[in-house]
């Protein structure tokens, strides 16, 4: 490990000569390629440096205990240093984990009503009230790419967008089937009903990662449904996008343009695409071990929204929250936390 640590920060220092020469500045696009690698490992030297001091002070302190007018001083040095050293390590350990290439992109989240009629698209409409608070909190964009409403106002499907920093770091471990337990509201002798609903969230990917022919592509418009008013209604601005090597179906109807329609819905086209490539690799991953946090297995139950006992209960980590209305506010960082810290531990495991 220190071998590896020590090779990071002689690469962090030749990044802070280089994102410091004239030369580099004067190219945006090598300074900016340098700039992001730096900005990448500084927290790794950063913590290293730390270990490091801490290290030459209990050699110190050490020293000093030998000395009768210091020794008290000297061991109270020694025992915080020492206490000091394993937590830095492991630490350091968790810092050296290969990062998620996707950690730092855009997604695009799917919500789909599964079992349950109308019951489990009404609770689609809640998971997106409930994503959509949580990016509002965080400061994130939100953009609504395509949606089918319900007459009750729930969703069989709507497709969003949320832009920002670290979103798929944080998003990426809600993709999976979310269960739900309560009593609907048209139920008139109070028996608890169980529906589901399936999330899946996707990395965005540039147009450099994902190269499509456009021979392969079928487009179709037509007009929009919903509200929007006359002119979304009376003019062909939806836009349909069918790629027929994979048959991967995505529609866009939410712009007033027929190009913005088409740009949003090329971009849904190639994360699909991407997505299936990065899903034969996740499933790699997940046969190699037992838990399937990270693996982004759809067809996984992974939670479970019980309202009469106003639990919420993660089926891969085994942890319950038992506050129902502040988690559907958007208050959901205590679960995405233990997610990413199970997540952490998993792969740490695996580098050893």
């Amino acid at each position: 490990m220190f071998q590896k640590l020590e090779a990071v920060e002689k690469k962090y220092e030749d990044l802070t000569k280089k994102i410091s020469d004239p030369e580099i500045i004067s190219n945006q696009t090598e300074w900016q390629k340098y700039m992001k690698e730096h900005a990448e490992i500084q927290d790794v030297v950063e913590k290293y440096r730390e270990y490091k001091k801490v290290k030459e002070q209990l050699e110190e302190a050490k020293q000093m205990l030998d000395d009768p007018e210091l020794k008290e001083l000297a061991q109270l040095d020694y025992e915080e240093c020492k206490e000091k050293l394993p937590k830095l390590e492991e630490e350091l350990k968790f810092l050296l984990i290969p990062k998620d290439p996707n950690d730092d992109k855009n997604i695009i989240c799917e919500i789909r009503a599964g079992a349950g009629g109308e019951e489990a698209a009404l609770f689609a409409g809640t998971l997106f009230r409930m994503y959509s608070m949580y990016a509002e909190k965080k400061h994130w964009k939100l953009e609504v790419l395509n949606s089918n409403e319900t007459g009750l106002g729930g969703y069989k499907e709507i497709s969003f967008m949320v832009s920002g920093k670290g979103v798929y770091s944080k998003l990426k471990f809600e993709s999976g089937v979310h269960r739900v337990q309560r009593v609907p509201d048209t139920e008139s002798s109070g028996r608890i009903h169980t529906s589901t609903v399936t999330v899946a969230v996707l990395p965005v990917v540039e147009d450099v990662e994902i190269e499509l022919n456009e021979s392969d592509i079928k487009m179709e418009v037509f007009r929009a449904s919903g509200a929007g008013g006359q002119h979304v209604n009376k003019t062909s601005s939806a836009v349909r996008l069918i790629h027929e090597p994979t048959g991967i179906v995505v529609e866009c109807q939410t712009e007033r343009s027929q190009f913005q329609n088409k740009e949003n819905a090329m971009r849904m086209l190639r994360t699909k695409i991407y997505d299936i490539e990065k899903q034969k690799q996740d499933s790699e991953i997940a046969n190699a071990r037992k838990s399937q946090v990270g693996s982004g297995d759809r067809s996984e139950k992974i939670r479970t929204y019980n309202y009469p006992q106003g639990r919420i209960t993660d089926h891969r980590i085994g942890l319950s929250i038992y506050q129902m209305e502040d988690f559907l506010n958007g208050n959901l960082d205590e679960m995405i936390d233990n997610l990413i810290a199970t997540d952490r531990a998993e792969r740490l495991k695996r580098e050893e």
